[in-house]
């Protein structure tokens, strides 16, 4: 009574049903069980003074009408039926659910609490089984998990490749959808469970998962850490993720018996072309086969029970599919830049230096500091950049200038032809859009020699080509006419950064020599 009261204060108080869990250390659908009962009895905010009362009805409802559940009154009930009751859990697979329905049935008045202690007590000790729970509500559970089928050969590789199945399983119905994929990442676990809401026409308000590691970041059986792109997409679905506890498979149970199935009665010995094979045969199996099998544990069709009585219950999916983003952590350039899928976006000069977060989908590249977004950009190619010049700083033209008037200097370093080549390179009203080129300039003097530089540079400068890559691509061409002229059509040659000068081995030929005479 004291524990039934508290959740009830809590509740009224207006704490969450895990919160309340939390707090007072039951099992949350103990919590949303007293709750439901109370709700039934008149429970509001308004009815603390009839609150001891309503604590009072829920605990008659869930004990079956009696005071309190005496251990040796109900052993004295149950004990003579101690070796039905296992051979009707053990033998005939039986929740424990059905078990209570057929004592009651049988003459046997107990309640369900006190059905469930003795067998905790009697039966369950030294037994390696689980216990089975009462039955979900339909639509409000699903349960996921991967599982290996075996090898199939990849034409296109030219290879034996290892194949999975992603099955989802409705914990009411037992109705369940089989995607097959080359991988277990993220992709593939958000992309077979949409396959699954498709298949289903619906969407459970809860999805019990293992603690895979495309989902979950941190195990842990009270503060797990999930996945963002996952969490983000269970938040766009509508359903609630709750992980199984690590190394349990009790804990995802329905689903857990099903990978074997799968595995044994759908994918052994039979010859599949390639995996977009597999996928549509798996389809017709989850329709015709395994859903109008005699289900061994509710001894009805799946596929009757998901339509009769679950299909209608489910949540409305939605029209789009979920969007899979990409995350990241980078640094902001000096040139306003960040580098992100090997493509370019600008932000404002507030940021150069610090570190931003990144979220790209498909269609939109958005851009966050410390939890807000500071600058949206669409997607572009690898190669390519999103440039908005109103980032860069036209008030700040000293700040930047001392960047460039770097750069500058090492140009005119390599030459005089390179440093005037600088120069116009940053030249003009946003010198910040071109710095990684003049990067890219200084690292080609290093790659092909001072030399080989400032003679392109001649070149370019001759014809106005102001782009480090033309630049390069005029160094490269040298390389292969010189190689032609020699008589030879070889591969570009690098010339060696550390190499010696002609020389050194001139004078260490005279010092041989000159040792030989001695």
């Amino acid at each position: 009574m004291i524990e039934i009261v508290d959740v009830l204060r809590r509740q009224a108080a207006g704490d969450k049903i895990s919160a309340i869990a939390r707090a007072t250390g039951m099992d949350r659908k103990t919590v949303r069980k007293y709750i439901r009962i109370a709700e039934g009895n008149g429970l509001t905010k308004e009815t603390d003074s009839r609150i001891e009362d309503i604590a009072h009805a829920v605990f008659r409802e869930v004990n079956g009408g009696k005071k309190a559940d005496d251990g040796n009154s109900r052993d004295a009930m149950l004990l003579p039926h101690k070796s039905l009751i296992v051979d009707m859990l053990e033998w005939e697979d039986l929740t424990l659910t059905k078990v209570h329905m057929k004592l009651i049935r049988s003459g046997v008045e107990t309640s369900y609490s006190s059905l469930y202690r003795f067998v905790q007590e009697h039966i369950g000790a030294g037994n390696s089984g689980t216990v089975r729970m009462a039955e979900t509500e339909p639509g409000e559970v699903a349960e996921v998990d991967f599982g290996r089928l075996g090898y199939l050969f990849d034409n296109v590789l030219n290879r034996m490749r290892a194949l999975h199945a992603l099955v989802v399983t409705l914990v009411f119905s037992r109705y369940q959808y089989v995607y097959v994929t080359h991988k277990q990442d993220l992709p593939a676990l958000i992309g077979g469970i949409e396959e699954a809401w498709e298949f289903f026409g619906g969407v459970t308000r809860r999805l019990v998962i293992d603690n895979m590691k495309a989902a979950v970041v941190k195990s842990s059986r009270y503060e797990p850490i999930f996945n963002r792109t996952f969490l983000e997409y269970s938040q766009y679905q509508g359903f609630i993720i709750d992980p199984a506890v690590a190394r349990h498979p009790q804990g995802k149970a329905t689903v857990e018996r099903q990978i074997p199935y799968v595995r044994e009665n759908f994918f052994k010995g039979e010859q599949f072309i390639d995996c977009e094979h597999v996928r549509r045969e798996a389809v017709k199996w989850c329709t015709d086969v395994a859903g109008m099998r005699i289900h061994g544990t509710t001894r009805k069709r799946p596929r009757i029970v998901f339509e009769g009585q679950e299909k209608a219950l489910l949540l409305p999916p939605r029209e789009e599919r979920f969007d899979i983003p990409k995350w990241g952590t980078v640094t902001v350039h000096p040139d306003h830049h960040i580098r992100f899928g090997n493509a370019l976006y600008s932000l404002p000069t507030e940021y150069i230096g610090k570190k931003v977060e990144i979220r790209a989908d498909s269609k939109l590249t958005r851009i966050y500091h410390q939890g807000a977004v500071i600058k949206t950009h669409p997607v572009v190619p690898e190669g390519k950049r999103s440039t908005d010049y109103e980032d860069y700083p036209i008030h700040k033209t000293p700040y930047a200038m001392r960047n460039c008037d770097y750069y500058i200097n090492k140009g005119k370093e390599v030459g005089t032809n390179c440093g005037s080549f600088m120069e116009q390179l940053l030249s003009g009203d946003f010198p910040w859009s071109k710095l990684r080129q003049a990067q890219k300039l200084i690292r080609l003097s290093e790659k092909y020699g001072t030399a080989r530089v400032e003679q392109a540079s001649v070149r370019a400068l001759s014809f106005s080509l102001i782009d480090v890559f033309r630049l390069e691509r005029i160094i490269t061409q040298a390389f292969g006419n010189e190689a032609e002229k020699g008589g030879e059509k070889r591969g570009i040659v690098v010339p060696a950064r550390f190499g010696r000068p002609a020389e050194y081995f001139t004078k260490k030929k005279e010092e041989q020599n000159l040792g030989n005479n001695e």
